[in-house]
C-alpha cells in the first residue's frame, strides 16, 4: 500500500525564513478582491493586514456571502492607521505599489518578511503614505497605454510571487496533481 501524499503547504512551499510575507491593503473597497487576496495569502502562508476604512463588513455572514472561503486559513490583522500596522509588523521597510511609481517592481528590494503595500481599488494609496515613503514605491508596468493599472488582486499576486521568488521561497516548490 502506498503512503498518501503530504499536500500541506510545508511540502509545497519552502519558506526560507520564519518571517512570513505581509500583504497590506489600505482602504480596500471590493470584497471579492480581498477574498482573492486572502486565498493567495492562505496558499503562501502570508499574513493579511487591512488598514483604514474597509469598504465591506468582516462579520462571518458577510465574509461567506462575499466568497471569502479561505478566510479561516488566513492570519488577518486590522488597523485604523498605517503607522500602527507598520509598528505591529516591524521588519524591513515597506514596499509600496502604485500606478504612479517610477521604478519597476522588478527592482524592488525583496527580502524575507517583506511588507507589500497596496491601496484602494479606485484611488490607490493615500498621498500622505506615498509622500512619507517616496523612495519605496514600485509599479507593475502595463504594455498597453490604454490600461492605467491592473486589478488589485492581480497586482498582489504578481508582487507576492516575485517576492517569494526573490527570497528563495519557491526553490523547492513541488507541483501536486
Amino acid at each position: 500500500m502506498s503512503k498518501p501524499k503530504d499536500t500541506s503547504w510545508k511540502t509545497r512551499l519552502r519558506m526560507p525564513s520564519p518571517s512570513p510575507t505581509h500583504i497590506v491593503l489600505v482602504n480596500p473597497e471590493i470584497p471579492q478582491n480581498t477574498g482573492n487576496i486572502a486565498r493567495l495569502c492562505a496558499a503562501t502562508a502570508s499574513h493579511l493586514h487591512l488598514v483604514g476604512k474597509i469598504g465591506f463588513s468582516l462579520d462571518e455572514k458577510a465574509v461567506r456571502r462575499a466568497g471569502l472561503d479561505y478566510w479561516h486559513l488566513v492570519t488577518v490583522h486590522t488597523y485604523s492607521a498605517f503607522d500602527d500596522c507598520l509598528a505591529a509588523i516591524g521588519g524591513p521597510p515597506p514596499i509600496l505599489f502604485s500606478s504612479r511609481a517610477k521604478e519597476s517592481f522588478l527592482k524592488a528590494p525583496y527580502q524575507p518578511g517583506n511588507i507589500l503595500v497596496f491601496g484602494a481599488e479606485s484611488v490607490g494609496l493615500p498621498d500622505a503614505i506615498l509622500t512619507a515613503w517616496s523612495n519605496h514605491q514600485y509599479g507593475i508596468p502595463t504594455i498597453s497605454k490604454s490600461v492605467r493599472s491592473l486589478n488589485l488582486a492581480n497586482s498582489v499576486s504578481i508582487a507576492l510571487y516575485k517576492s517569494l521568488e526573490m527570497t528563495g521561497a519557491l526553490e523547492t516548490y513541488i507541483l501536486h496533481p
